[in-house]
């Protein structure tokens, strides 16, 4: 999980106690994994007795860093910025302990706070004169974007940045005591005009430890799928498909990220790896993984929710589990699956006008029959044996849907309109 360090951390956390902090840019009202790694090394640290700060960036959120970026971002107002800071924090309590008494419980910080009324003027005079240009330029996040080919170039505003950046850690380090900024690997940059900052104005130590920006196997970018960001928010991603994220991960991948997303053991991580070495067909690692930052995210009522309803297109799963199923999840684990429609008022109706007539399900009411006789047909994960029964109002499950299954992987929705 760490990628760089400067000189001295080490012997400095080994001293007992210290306050740490990571930088979040509120620029959505959800965090989403590609978040995940840095608060992991915060929750690490806040285990090991260490006090975290997260500081969300309320003044910085609204210029945006240039780190990585191939754009200068969308400003965001004041009224959108506090609301994501405020689901932000709630988030955040899934993973740090800032409810308890304890000496070292995670303090949350908005660097809007201390900006809001520090003037240009004063700014440039206090903090400008510290840092030189040639020093700024140095950093790979402004030669990255100078470098490329851009008519655009790189404005002022995202120039200052790593300025701004800097000047938060020395705030917090001059008013929290807080010694070291930790952060994806592509925040070096800023993180460490942070470091010389407080060396300029303090003539004090101050650290700075990174983690590596987590790639796929294949090189592809982390946390993002077809559909966009994997997000921390139920309501954007759910639980389900949160689980299936993680479930669905390479092997490869496994062995990776369950060292940096979990807080199992050493012990237990290299004998889950090498029980699925042995039969990796059985996907143990991924289940694994899948569970525990599932459970860790959403909690355990979720992660089960998310098992069964996993376990709905493998014949595994009862018509209860079906009916248990919210809206959401019910069309998330059917993505894809063809829908036919049916008039709500023509039920009940004969099956077998239902699959065949009204419906494409079958091309003939024969072969609805027979299928039906030979016990291949199901409403709903029950059997449906009788070619003479209905569809009924009470087959609707959530008011609107009715599942229907013909062999083993073949699905249907029917949308009761």
């Amino acid at each position: 999980m760490i990628h760089d360090i400067t000189p001295g951390t080490e012997e400095e956390l080994k001293k007992g106690p210290m306050s740490a902090y990571v930088g979040i840019d509120p620029t959505g009202d959800s965090l989403h994994i590609g978040h995940l790694v840095s608060i992991m090394i915060l929750k690490h640290f806040q285990a090991c007795g260490n006090k975290p700060y997260a500081l969300v960036g309320g003044a910085t959120g609204m210029i945006g860093d240039p780190s990585m970026k191939s754009a200068e971002r969308n400003l965001l107002d004041e009224e959108t910025l506090a609301h994501n800071v405020s689901c932000i924090k709630a988030q955040l309590g899934r993973f740090l302990d800032f409810e308890s008494d304890a000496p070292n419980k995670a303090e949350l910080v908005n660097n809007y706070d201390w900006m809001k009324d520090y003037t240009f003027i004063n700014f440039t005079r206090d903090i400008g004169k510290l840092i030189t240009v040639n020093y700024m330029m140095s950093k790979d996040s402004v030669k990255k974007r100078l470098s490329r080919d851009s008519s655009e170039g790189m404005s002022f505003t995202e120039f200052t940045y790593q300025l701004l950046q800097g000047y938060d850690f020395l705030y917090l380090y001059e008013h929290n005591n807080v010694k070291l900024q930790l952060g994806g690997a592509d925040q070096w940059g800023n993180i460490t005009t942070g470091t010389e900052l407080i060396r300029r104005t303090n003539g004090g130590e101050a650290y700075a430890l990174t983690c590596p920006l987590i790639t796929k196997a294949d090189g592809g970018k982390f946390g993002k799928t077809e559909k966009g960001n994997i997000w921390l928010d139920e309501e954007l991603t759910s639980p389900y498909q949160f689980y299936q994220f993680w479930l669905n991960v390479s092997d490869a991948d496994a062995e990776k990220y369950i060292k940096i997303f979990t807080m199992l053991d050493r012990e237990t991580i290299e004998a889950a790896i090498a029980e699925h070495v042995q039969d990796p067909g059985q996907r143990r690692l991924q289940k694994l993984l899948a569970k525990e930052v599932t459970i860790m995210v959403h909690g355990e009522k979720e992660y089960e929710n998310a098992l069964k309803a996993s376990q709905m297109l493998f014949g595994k799963a009862t018509a209860e589990d079906l009916r248990s199923l919210d809206e959401k999840t019910f069309l998330a684990v059917f993505d894809g699956v063809p829908t036919v429609e049916i008039e709500r008022a023509k039920l009940p109706m004969p099956i077998l006008d239902a699959v065949a007539v009204e419906t494409n399900i079958f091309p003939s009411k024969g072969e609805a029959r027979k299928m039906i006789q030979g016990n291949g047909f199901s409403i709903n994960k029950e059997k449906f044996t009788d070619p003479n029964g209905q569809l009924a109002e009470n087959d609707i499950i959530d008011g609107k849907y009715i599942l229907a299954q013909k062999g083993k992987k073949d699905y249907y929705i029917i949308n009761i309109k």
